[in-house]
Formats: structure tokens, C-alpha cells, sequence
């Protein structure tokens, strides 16, 4: 027979009084200790708070390259050729314009000191340079391929952004330069779309491009403001990230007056439309975005196309089904042409009399590098007419 079953071991009296103090007595020690811990931290981060204060580095560079580095790449031959003396650029060691020579981003190094005053550029210049980097190298005619041109001002701009991290900047200047960075960024990603991954890289893009736009919705969120152009953004963002929950909560915590603003309502309808799965919608309501909302939403109209022609793929899956092509061509926002070409490469027959015959079974996903997204992009393109790349980025007419 067991003894044990159903025992249970009951403490005496002295044993429990005994544990009871034991307990109370490491609570209070751990308690203590927690304290004590949460006094230093506190402590450390009002100290490095204050440490901050004290040192926001002096500023005294009032070009838009230091002299230094300039004469250092001069003598390396490391300039870039937007930046040469017009005549030199033959020379063994080509000459450098101070005025085009503009300061280029390098890694933080261990031991390197990046708070020289020498090395930093105030605000008034860091926006200066900015409004160059637009418009005598973004914006020129001259300069080609563009491929090359977005490479020069992606690396000047990010010397910027070290620049204005190394200053705390905020405020007004900040927001001036983070509007025009967001909007180059945007217009890249439209502009660049299908280049070879050698050349331009979309996730790079967007990753900087998404740090932008969240330190520029903080600049909006902390700063007195007012900020003219931050239902432009806000809208951007929002197009940019459709379907991204986080985006969408951004935006429903906007306060009203930013809510009900023609723009913004526009954008969230177009979310709405992209979470419901509703492509057709999608596409009607795109038609009334302007160019660079437009450029915001492009990276999404491929899924939103594919998604629609599925959806018909299974809802006109007849043999005796005739689908209209250019019916379709309206509902894709696309030529006549390109929409025969776009149900080519998902394995929808197009007949001879220009009708659709859908079908599920022969619906096909096309392979890597088969689709060129570039050749779609009219329904963005249109809108561009008439606009430089200058009055795009600095929202002028």
C-alpha cells in the first residue's frame, strides 16, 4: 500500500513564521536595490541631458563643402565631375569649383572628431545647399543620365541629414529641408522605378526615404509651428505606405482640421479602397491625385492591376465569356495596347476582335524581370505635363 498518495506536506508554525520574514525581508532588499537602480539611471540620463545642452557643437562653415575637405579630395582625385572646374576635369588632377563642390557624407570613424566647427554648416547653409543640389544638379537638363545625378544628390544629401543630427537642428529650418529631401525621395522612387539594382537600389531609397518622413511628422508633432505644407505630407505619407497599419493609425490620430482637408480624405479613401481588396475604386479615385501624389501611390498600381485582373480571372472564368479590352483598358487606367500586353504577361488571352477571355486555370504569375513596370506608368506621367523637376520638388509652380 502507498503512504504517499493524496499526502501533503503541511509547514509548521515556526517554519512559516520563519519563511514568511525570510520573504519580506528579500522583498524589501530587491525593492531597495530596484530603487537605488532606478536613482542612477535617472541620474545618468539627467546628466547626459544636461551634457547635451552644454555641448551642441559651434557651427562656422559658410560654404557648402569645408575648405579642409575640399583641398583634401582635390589632392586625392576624389571629386566628383559636377563639382570640377569647368576645362579641368582632363587635368591629372582636376581642379575643384568651390562654389559646386558640395560636402559628401563619410561614416562616422572611431576617434574622428565630427563636432569641428570648421566641418559643420548652419542651418541657412545645409538649406542653401539643398536648394542647389535641386536646382542646378536635380533639376538641370544638362545633366545626364539621371541615374547619376540622383547618386551625387542622394550621398550630399545625407552629409545634410549628418549635419543637422550632429546639431540637434529643429524647428522651422529643419522641417524646410526634410520637405524638399522627402519630396526628391519621392520623385526618385517614380523616376528611377525598373533601373538595374547596380544603379538604383528602391529599398535604400524607401528606407531613407521612410526615416525622412518620420522625422519630419516629429518636427510637425513637437514643433509651434505652423507648417503650411503638412496636409501635403501627411497625404504623401499616407499614399506612399498604402494598406501599412501604422500609416493608417498615424492618420486617424491627426488632429481634425488635418483630417477633413480635401487632400487627406483623398487619401485615406484610396487606403480604404487598397484594405478592402476594391482595385477598381483604387484606380477611379487615383485619377484625382496630382503628379507627386501620384508618384507616391505608383509603387502600389502593379499589386492593385495584378489584383484586378485575378479577381475577373475567376469572375468571367467562362468559355463563352467576351470581356471588351478597351472596357478593361478604362478600368486599368492604361492604353488599349498596354492592357493586351499586361493580360499577356499573366497568360490572359486576348483575341483577334480585341476580347478578353478570362480565365482561372490559365491565370500565371509572370517571371522575375518579365514585367517592366515603367512601361504602365502613363496614368503618373499625364500628370507631370508642364512641370519641371525644380517646381516639383520645391512645390512651385
Amino acid at each position: 500500500m502507498n503512504h504517499w498518495r493524496g499526502a501533503r506536506f503541511i509547514p509548521s508554525q515556526n517554519s512559516s513564521a520563519s519563511g514568511g520574514r525570510r520573504r519580506r525581508r528579500k522583498k524589501e532588499r530587491c525593492q531597495s536595490e530596484s530603487k537605488t537602480q532606478e536613482k542612477e539611471v535617472e541620474e545618468k540620463e539627467e546628466g547626459l541631458g544636461k551634457e547635451r545642452k552644454e555641448t551642441v557643437p559651434i557651427v562656422s562653415c559658410q560654404t557648402m563643402c569645408p575648405a579642409q575637405e575640399l583641398w583634401d579630395r582635390e589632392s586625392q582625385n576624389r571629386l566628383h565631375r559636377f563639382e570640377m572646374v569647368p576645362g579641368t576635369e582632363k587635368f591629372r588632377k582636376p581642379r575643384g569649383d568651390p562654389l559646386r563642390t558640395v560636402k559628401e557624407y563619410s561614416r562616422p570613424a572611431a576617434g574622428k572628431d565630427v563636432t569641428k566647427p570648421s566641418d559643420l554648416r548652419p542651418p541657412d547653409v545645409l538649406l542653401k545647399t539643398v536648394c542647389y543640389l535641386i536646382d542646378e544638379i536635380a533639376g538641370s537638363p544638362s545633366l545626364h543620365p539621371w541615374t547619376e545625378v540622383y547618386s551625387f544628390v542622394f550621398d550630399r544629401l545625407r552629409s545634410v541629414k549628418q549635419d543637422m543630427i550632429i546639431q540637434r537642428l529643429s524647428g522651422k529650418d529643419c522641417v524646410a529641408i526634410l520637405e524638399r529631401t522627402v519630396r526628391f525621395h519621392i520623385y526618385a522612387s517614380y523616376r528611377l522605378c525598373g533601373e538595374p539594382l547596380r544603379i538604383y537600389d528602391p529599398r535604400i531609397n524607401d528606407t531613407h526615404l521612410q526615416e525622412y518622413l518620420s522625422w519630419l511628422f516629429d518636427c510637425y508633432k513637437s514643433g509651434s509651428g505652423p507648417y503650411p505644407n503638412q496636409v501635403e505630407f501627411q497625404t504623401l505619407g499616407l499614399l506612399y505606405n498604402l494598406g501599412s497599419s501604422r500609416a493608417t493609425q498615424h492618420v486617424l490620430e491627426l488632429p481634425e482640421r488635418l483630417r477633413q482637408t480635401a487632400s487627406v480624405k483623398l487619401a485615406e479613401a484610396i487606403n480604404q479602397a487598397f484594405l478592402a481588396g476594391n482595385p477598381i475604386r483604387l484606380l477611379r479615385l487615383a485619377q484625382r491625385l496630382d503628379f507627386l501624389q501620384a508618384c507616391a501611390l505608383h509603387r502600389h498600381l502593379v499589386t492593385c492591376r495584378r489584383h484586378l485582373l485575378l479577381i475577373y480571372s475567376h469572375g468571367y472564368n467562362s468559355r463563352n465569356c467576351r470581356f471588351p479590352l478597351d472596357r478593361l483598358a478604362q478600368l486599368l487606367s492604361l492604353e488599349t495596347s498596354l492592357t493586351a500586353e499586361l493580360c499577356q504577361v499573366y497568360g490572359i488571352e486576348v483575341n483577334q476582335h480585341n476580347q478578353v477571355l478570362f480565365s482561372k486555370s490559365t491565370f500565371t504569375e509572370p517571371e522575375q524581370g518579365e514585367l517592366d513596370c515603367k512601361l504602365y506608368h502613363n496614368m503618373v506621367s499625364e500628370k507631370q505635363r508642364g512641370l519641371t523637376v525644380k517646381s516639383i520638388i520645391h512645390n512651385c509652380p
